[in-house]
């Protein structure tokens, strides 16, 4: 298991059997509940070519997809969907959704982020980094999810066999 590194407000909520991993913290009078999915932390197309040089840890930039759900007493939702990096938090999309509303709706996306006015972006992303969604934790989250990943897998093996040799 990883150590949490200092600082992280997160309490993590690893449920065996389930691929995703979820964040939570409260701030103010808000929740915020991060949605991790352990079978994708990195991003294949940026594998370096020719450079033997490098470590192949450094030729793979990690990146990981993770849902932001940030609400308050009414049930109205914030839900952004973000790609960690190390060195950046980057926007994907936001959406508003309302407890009324059923799961099986589409909720309006907005506009694209990138289209959204540059102040708004950088006022979204500060937003982002007061509730603790920073880059700095991006490898921590890779390490974890990682991990996670590996034991769901040997789970997986272990109940294959036990089926097998019945």
């Amino acid at each position: 298991m990883e150590d949490v590194p200092q600082g992280f407000p997160f309490k993590i909520i690893d449920t065996p059997g389930e691929r995703t991993v979820l964040l939570q913290r409260n701030f103010e009078d808000e929740t915020i509940q991060v949605e991790v999915d352990s079978s994708a932390p990195y991003d294949d197309e940026e594998q370096a070519e020719g450079n033997d040089d490098e470590d192949e840890e450094h030729s793979v930039k990690i990146r990981i997809p993770m849902v932001v759900s940030v609400s308050k007493g009414d049930g109205v939702c914030l839900e952004f969907g973000v790609s960690a990096y190390p060195d950046a938090i980057v926007i994907d999309s936001l959406s508003i959704k309302h407890p009324q509303g059923s799961d099986s709706e589409l909720a309006y996306q907005g506009p694209d982020f990138d289209d959204l006015d540059e102040n708004l972006q950088k006022a979204f992303h500060r937003f982002l980094e007061i509730r603790g969604i920073k880059p700095s934790f991006t490898d921590f989250l890779a390490d974890y999810v990682a991990n996670k990943d590996s034991r769901e897998y040997l789970q997986w093996l272990k109940d294959v066999k036990s089926f097998v040799d019945k």
